[in-house]
């Protein structure tokens, strides 16, 4: 009997319709080739939404995202919507997803191509061979925390707060993420915190290094947060896993990601206990919206990741990272990748020549 799995597509914004297009045609040869079903059930959110339903996160787009298997978000937000109430604002969408969804855990692999290693703006000798992942803490910490907003002091000043509060069990849960993702690869992880300045994060130095006393197969490192953002551009293969707070997870997995030479290469898997989501890292891109000129391979390798964290096929995922490293080894470039004497593709042939080489594949 055929497997069938219910996923939930929010494409969103920008170039977010674009590339989950893509990511699309490639889930379709997938579906054709092993036998199994999929049911893509497309749903508005972000500024689409708010347009639609007037909510960026309309009811029954968490409802669906509730009931599936897996989320594929394409990406959300874009200048026509930045002068709304920050509470309806698309963005909001993406907290209140992954808050109700309880998706605590961001895993952001930073995984340079051989083809692209010149594409990157450091030295071919630093970055080649880098393969980090950023699990940042999603849930919790100065992003949630309360309390939050702007209020007057008694002189009338305006004065803005945000609270960065974690409990020791969100930090050990986070924690277990690190530590188990670092087990299948090369067993260190690196812990980031800014605990000589903030007592929050030296709880969360102590928590880690406590739970690290039952998991001794694992090397345990610590890094202030500044240092950490040193490294990644001075010695980045020293990395495995990084783990960190929200905050800290939201710049450095971004800086991480410039090392392989384009935002627009880079996956990413938001998981809880019960629910997942996987978007690629990139933004909505107004500027090139409508314009093909996106690059779709992010949001590909994020539907890889549904197949290896959500529907237990990491074959599947193994597949595409080796058909998109021949797509790339064959000298095929979208505009953000491009370098001279390489073959200049749209966003839409880009998906073809995926679907293609994984339809050979699995052949």
């Amino acid at each position: 009997m055929s497997e069938v799995f219910n996923i939930t597509v929010l494409p969103g914004d920008g170039i977010g319709p674009e590339v989950i297009a893509e990511a699309v045609k490639v889930l379709r040869v997938i579906e054709s080739k092993l036998g199994i079903t999929l049911n893509l059930n497309e749903h508005p959110v972000g500024g689409a939404a708010y347009e639609a339903a007037g909510h960026p996160l309309p009811e029954e787009t968490l409802a669906a995202a509730r009931e599936a298997d897996a989320v594929l978000l394409g990406a959300v937000g874009g200048p026509k919507w930045e002068t709304i109430d920050f509470s309806l604002r698309p963005e909001r969408a993406l907290l209140g997803l992954r808050s109700s969804l309880g998706l605590f855990a961001n895993l952001r692999p930073a995984k340079i191509f051989k083809a692209l290693t010149g594409a990157s703006t450091l030295k071919p000798e630093v970055v080649e061979g880098l393969d980090i992942m950023v699990v940042r803490e999603l849930t919790g910490g100065i992003y949630f925390g309360q309390p939050r907003g702007i209020d007057k002091t008694e002189s009338g000043e305006r004065r803005g707060i945000n609270t960065l509060v974690y409990t020791e069990s969100e930090v050990r849960r986070i924690a277990q993420i690190a530590f188990d993702v670092a087990r299948k690869r090369n067993k260190k992880v690196c812990s980031v915190d800014k605990a000589n300045v903030l007592e929050c994060t030296g709880m969360w130095r102590d928590v880690v290094i406590e739970f690290a006393q039952d998991h001794a197969d694992i090397e345990l490192s610590h890094m202030y947060v500044d240092n950490a953002a040193m490294q990644l551009v001075r010695n980045p293969k020293q990395f495995d896993v990084i783990v960190t707070t929200n905050m800290f997870g939201d710049i450095l997995s971004d800086e991480a990601s410039m090392l392989t030479g384009s935002i627009g290469m880079l996956p990413s898997a938001s998981l809880g206990e019960k629910h997942a989501m996987y978007e690629p890292i990139h933004g909505s891109a107004p500027d090139i919206a409508g314009q093909d000129k996106a690059n779709p391979l992010a949001t590909i390798m994020s539907a890889g990741m549904m197949f290896k964290y959500s529907l237990n096929r990491e074959d599947v995922y193994n597949t595409l990272e080796a058909v998109v490293e021949s797509v790339l080894d064959a000298g095929y470039r979208t505009p953000d990748i491009m370098s001279e004497g390489m073959q200049p593709v749209g966003c839409r042939e880009m998906g073809d020549l995926i679907a293609q080489g994984v339809e050979e594949k699995l052949a």
